[in-house]
């Protein structure tokens, strides 16, 4: 395993998924050892609602105040129960500007990000999510409301479209080396193309699972997960031309799949 911590950013608007955001990132690392940070910015124009200078710095005060509270309140409620030790900051300004001074600054293995309910339009914020996919060299853990990780059950990990696993992804192979067995390899083909083998480089028994690439292709998947009791999804975001599932299809994946996923760092960057 790999011989220092690895660094998590969990990255949240104090929505409806912080807490199973905190919960899945301590079951997803807690056997690794990590060092857990956790971020939340505000945007000044939804703190700023005063005409005067002196109102607008007595709000920027209150708003400081009550968030801190609402944090210490939130990390306190989850270290306690876990034992987990996370520290955590936010920030007033630009959500864009601030998250990359801080993933500059902390430089993390993993950053976390929660989604919400499709019908609410997606993460926290599509536009955020894209940003951080294009900013965050290392692995990103998407997570949503449901069948989150639970640091209480074992991973059962699932890898998709994954045709070899680079044994430079140490965070990737140690989370293999702790999943349940057998492992679950699923591949997404085109209609008439023949299938390879699927070869994970660990000691897992794999079963492997083919859906034939059409529009019902990302819910069948989506059902087939949770039947076969995969509670983590490793995408590996590199497409290859004769690839059933595309770059296109990334953001379907995020959205429709209700399981955590798990995608890989720059180094297996989708073409």
């Amino acid at each position: 395993m790999k011989n220092h911590k690895y660094k998590v950013v969990v990255l949240s608007d104090l929505k409806e998924a912080t807490e199973n955001s905190l919960k899945s990132t301590i079951s997803l690392v807690r056997n690794l050892g990590a060092d857990i940070k956790f971020f939340h910015v505000k945007k000044p124009t939804d703190v700023v609602k005063r005409d005067s200078q002196l109102s607008t710095f007595r709000t920027i005060n209150e708003q400081h105040n009550i968030t801190t509270k609402h944090i210490e309140n939130l990390i306190k409620s989850v270290s306690k129960t876990y034992d987990v030790n996370i520290d955590y900051s936010h920030a007033f300004g630009n959500v864009k500007n601030e998250i990359q001074d801080y993933l500059n600054e902390h430089q993390p293995d993993i950053v976390v990000l929660g989604k919400r309910k499709i019908k609410t339009m997606g993460l926290i914020g599509d536009s955020i999510t894209k940003f951080v996919l294009k900013a965050h060299k290392g692995t990103i853990l998407v997570v949503g409301n449901e069948n989150t990780l639970d640091p209480d059950i074992d991973l059962s990990i699932g890898v998709l479209n994954s045709n070899g696993l680079n044994n430079n992804e140490s965070l990737v192979n140690d989370l293999l080396l702790q999943s349940q067995k057998p492992l679950k390899a699923f591949k997404v083909i085109n209609q008439g193309q023949e299938q390879e083998k699927v070869e994970i480089t660990s000691n897992n028994k794999v079963v492997e699972y083919v859906f034939e690439r059409n529009d019902n292709t990302i819910s069948n998947l989506s059902k087939y997960l949770l039947k076969s009791n995969v509670n983590l999804l490793y995408l590996s975001r590199v497409s290859k031309e004769k690839d059933g599932l595309k770059k296109s299809d990334l953001k379907d994946v995020i959205e429709k799949l209700e399981i955590p996923i798990l995608l890989s760092g720059e180094s297996n960057t989708l073409n």
